[in-house]
């Protein structure tokens, strides 16, 4: 595999507390369905690799389920609103981009992540003509870099490029393979697949 700093430098923005859960194997996907300020209107997979810019605009306690309301002051800790600096952990390498259509679907996929039912429903029904994509992602750690904070990387919106790229780093899988692909097989099983 090829190390993540070759690739193009492109980012998917994601709750902190989201990321903090793939970076520590809590769970292995995200559900997508674009961001407010999207180009497309929707959510489109720009890469299948991409780095995960945490992002802490939106997230609230009471959309996580109770276990992982906590991880949100955690995440805060360092963070300076406004900062120069943002800081990146994690790489991802989608896996499989499942399309979400109904309230069935993703019923069955209710305890493979940290977001509440009612939360997971809105996102759903929210640009109900477009799928909520569950994206099923392979995720690397980094040692922890800072990057220049950039105003192309706020708003609500899914991908950024990275303008300053990523100083090569070291990286791992969070999960080694035998259990990540437990988790993904699951997930598969779950849906039917």
């Amino acid at each position: 595999m090829t190390s993540p700093e070759q690739r193009l430098p492109v980012a998917l923005k994601e709750w902190a507390v989201a990321v903090k859960a793939l970076s520590e194997g809590e769970q292995i996907m995200v559900l997508r369905k674009g961001g407010i300020a999207e180009e497309t209107r929707d959510f489109q997979l720009r890469s299948p690799q991409f780095y995960l810019l945490p992002a802490y605009e939106h997230q609230k306690p009471e959309l996580l389920k109770a276990p992982y309301q906590s991880g949100i002051q955690e995440t805060l800790q360092g963070y300076a609103p406004g900062g120069d600096t943002v800081k990146i952990n994690a790489y991802a390498e989608v896996v499989d981009d499942i399309e979400i259509r109904d309230q069935d679907t993703l019923d069955k996929v209710r305890e493979f992540h940290i977001w509440t039912d009612t939360f997971a429903e809105e996102r759903l029904k929210w640009k109900r003509t477009k799928p909520l994509h569950l994206l099923l992602l392979r995720v690397y750690v980094l040692e922890e870099t800072e990057i220049p904070q950039r105003p192309a990387y706020t708003g609500c919106k899914s991908w950024v490029t990275l303008e300053d790229g990523i100083p090569a780093r070291a990286f791992k899988p969070v999960l080694d393979d035998d259990i990540f692909a437990a988790k993904v097989q699951e997930i598969r099983l779950a849906l039917g697949l």
